[in-house]
């Protein structure tokens, strides 16, 4: 199997959101010079010049970086090779976007945006300690589109404590007015080591979490967006990226804490200072055949399509059947076998863990 795509990290960020758990530090210009020098010594000493379906640079947040240390950023990236179709996804954040570096994003290959909006609510905004609001957002993005970038992206958090539906409501009809493609919706988690979990903040009633859950599937189905994976809807451009860790197949993880897939998932160190020294320490998660044909089955029945029953027998000479006793949970409806697929029972995809839970036992 091939590596179809690469992620790369820039952890740098000019503000920490309350509920973000990912690796990341307050943006220091003192840094930024060594990061990228290790990175770039990083892809030389891995990347075996594979031509690649997609790149995605994450955060963190990349477009925090200065016009020269975009430049610089981008140097790099020209090591990497990419196909005719090629997807180049590059994370955004409102505050840090302008008319210059838009263009400069543009000009230099990349033909998605993912941008973190989060919420309009400016209550909420707040709580989550981000700093925009919908002015600023109709701008930039009416902008980009403009620009040229006609495969937007935008993230939406739902489920924050004291939101209503009518709030979520507010959200979902001002981004459906946008000139965007892409809706990723991530209902508030409350983690570890992030200032919601020290300030004791709780998630919400799991039964308020389900009503918003299907009332923003409801709504955007109504919006013509397309329903692909749990949390992911399109309106013309899935995601390839991510289908490339939902499918199970092979990419790179470049940059501090970046994990890949190749026979093998590795992730890098989580230690600025080492990375900084060119120490990627990489703790290697050895996969065998089994573990392998279960992630395969977590990953693919995140889809909406399911799991291909003959891509599966190809990959492993095996039929799913062989390998999970997936009769039972057919039998309660709880999955479906539709034409060569095996799939969640739409009615029970906000439960997908627990029958993921149920499928493994």
């Amino acid at each position: 199997m091939s590596v179809k795509s690469c992620y790369i990290h820039i952890p740098f960020c000019n503000k920490i959101c309350s509920y973000c758990d990912f690796a990341k530090v307050n943006y220091n210009k003192l840094y930024i010079d060594a990061y990228l020098d290790s990175l770039s010594h990083e892809i030389d000493l891995y990347y075996k010049s594979e031509i690649l379906d997609t790149l995605y640079i994450g955060g963190g947040t990349p477009s925090g970086l200065e016009i020269d240390e975009l430049n610089k950023l981008f140097k790099i990236l020209k090591t990497i090779k990419l196909n005719k179709t090629y997807e180049f996804t590059f994370e955004c954040n409102i505050e840090s976007l302008t008319e210059e570096k838009l263009k400069l994003l543009y000009n230099n290959g990349v033909n998605r945006l993912s941008i973190g909006i989060q919420t309009l609510n400016l209550k909420f905004l707040k709580f989550l300690n981000r700093n925009h609001n919908k002015e600023s957002v109709l701008n930039i993005i009416n902008l980009a589109n403009t620009i040229g970038f006609n495969n937007i992206n935008v993230d939406l958090i739902y489920a924050i404590p004291g939101e209503t539906i009518s709030d979520l409501e507010e959200d979902l009809k001002f981004l459906t007015s946008l000139p965007i493609t892409h809706i990723s919706t991530y209902s508030l988690m409350i983690e570890p080591h992030t200032k919601l979990y020290i300030d004791n903040i709780k998630n919400i009633d799991q039964d308020l979490d389900y009503k918003m859950y299907k009332f923003i599937c409801n709504y955007l189905k109504n919006k013509g967006f397309n329903h692909y994976e749990i949390s992911n809807f399109s309106k013309k451009h899935n995601s390839k990226h991510n289908l490339t860790y939902w499918n199970n197949e092979f990419y790179y993880g470049f940059g501090l804490s970046s994990s890949g897939f190749i026979n093998n998932r590795y992730t890098n160190t989580f230690n600025l200072n080492k990375y900084l020294e060119k120490k990627y320490d990489r703790k290697i998660e050895e996969i065998d055949i089994k573990t392998n044909m279960e992630n395969e089955m977590i990953l693919g029945l995140r889809k909406i399509e399911g799991v291909d029953k003959s891509k599966f027998k190809l990959k492993y000479g095996k039929e799913i059947s062989e390998v999970f006793n997936i009769k039972k949970l057919i039998e309660e409806k709880k999955l479906i076998e539709e034409n060569d697929f095996i799939k969640i029972n739409p009615k029970y995809i906000y439960l997908s863990n627990q029958i993921l839970c149920e499928f493994l036992l």
